[in-house]
């Protein structure tokens, strides 16, 4: 939030130096507002321009695109004006270069003027201002992330005890009856000898891991 808020004002000053800069001295006392944006492409004449075909014009639009950027909160944007006016800056420096044999810039106020150095001082800005800005933050970012229920599916213990549901209650799963046909348990009743439950009764006690060991004769201590 704070990083928005520095960086949303460095893109203000840094829009308003780059809108302010054609109505200054740009070289040799012409101001920015007298130079037509078809001269940076065509070759710097000595026709003068109106207000809204001059270099004000790609100025005043980085300007827009500086606020869309700053509602938006969007780095891209900021950094484009920023690219737009020193883009511009430039090129006039190329064509008034191959138009004076050189730029210079003396202290009697002729040459480079302050107006170039607004330009050039605004675009760094807004170049430093989409640096420091944090922009808008994905709600589905580190940290920002909140369980909702009924986001995440059940999730079941390896074992079989049950099932987690979205309330992080455990719901257990019924036992299964106890079957007595296969297994009977060891307190029932011995059944008569010699008949098919006494088979079955005898097979099963085998099988019963708990069932006791026969018992053994006591040791004769007769010798």
């Amino acid at each position: 939030m704070i990083r928005n808020i520095i960086g949303s004002v460095l893109a203000v000053i840094g829009a308003a130096g780059a809108v302010a800069s054609p109505f200054q001295s740009w070289y040799d006392g012409r101001h920015g507002r007298d130079y037509r944006v078809e001269d940076l492409f065509n070759g710097i004449t000595g026709t003068s321009s109106d207000l809204w075909v001059s270099l004000l014009l790609p100025f005043a639009f980085a300007a827009l695109v500086t606020l869309l950027g700053l509602v938006l909160r969007s780095r891209l944007l900021v950094a484009l004006s920023g690219l737009i006016v020193l883009g511009f800056t430039v090129l006039w420096m190329v064509r008034q270069g191959q138009r004076s044999d050189g730029l210079t810039l003396n202290s009697d106020g002729t040459g480079i003027g302050l107006g170039v150095a607004a330009a050039l001082g605004g675009g760094a800005l807004l170049l430093i201002a989409a640096a420091v800005m944090s922009g808008r933050r994905s709600r589905g970012g580190r940290g920002s992330h909140r369980y909702v229920a009924g986001d995440r599916a059940p999730e079941r213990y390896d074992g079989g005890y049950g099932e987690y549901g979205n309330t992080g209650q455990v719901e257990y799963n019924e036992p299964e009856p106890y079957r007595t046909h296969q297994y009977p348990p060891y307190e029932a009743g011995h059944p008569p000898a010699g008949s098919t439950e006494q088979h079955a009764w005898d097979d099963t006690r085998e099988q019963q891991p708990w069932t006791p060991p026969p018992e053994q004769p006591p040791p004769d201590d007769r010798r």
